[in-house]
């Protein structure tokens, strides 16, 4: 599989172009996705204004890559705080979907109006074939390695 290493300067570029994309009237929170959604989810709600920013953290793997059959929210808003809001959804990536369903439809049964925007759409790799993230930055089929993955500590103390 192709690798794609990105810099920052690539991260501030597709959120820019997300930013283009974006009507900061159309929100009232930000929902950042833990942990690759915090980083896009700051810039975006810094370019949009949009000062409520909440978190939400799923987990599909237990231990060593043992899959989860349902996710399981580690951390969550509670349905109060989404009641009648419209929640801009930020990730980094699309990749098969699962995560950004799953935040979707928790937001949807709590009385939100969510919309997903992610920095990477990989189309080929979704197990939702007939659903995509509202908005994103690019599509790809390749492994990205964001300027906050682990793989790169090693550049964070240089």
């Amino acid at each position: 599989m192709n690798k794609d290493i990105l810099e920052w300067s690539d991260i501030t570029r597709l959120a820019a172009k997300l930013v283009r994309q974006l009507d900061p009237a159309d929100y009232d929170v930000v929902l950042a996705v833990t942990r690759g959604g915090m980083i896009p989810g700051a810039l975006l709600s810094e370019a949009l204004n949009l000062r409520n920013v909440m978190t939400a953290a799923v987990m599909f793997y237990q231990g060593e890559q043992q899959a989860l059959e349902e996710p399981h929210f580690l951390q969550f808003p509670g349905d109060a705080l989404l009641l009648g809001k419209r929640v801009l959804i930020v990730d980094d990536v699309w990749d098969s979907g699962k995560t950004a369903v799953a935040v979707r439809e928790r937001v949807e049964r709590a009385g939100g109006a969510p919309t997903v925007a992610v920095l990477h759409y990989k189309p080929r790799h979704s197990r939702f074939l007939d659903d995509a993230p509202d908005f994103f930055g690019e599509e790809t089929d390749a492994w990205i390695v964001y300027p906050w993955d682990p793989e790169r500590a090693e550049e964070w103390s240089a």
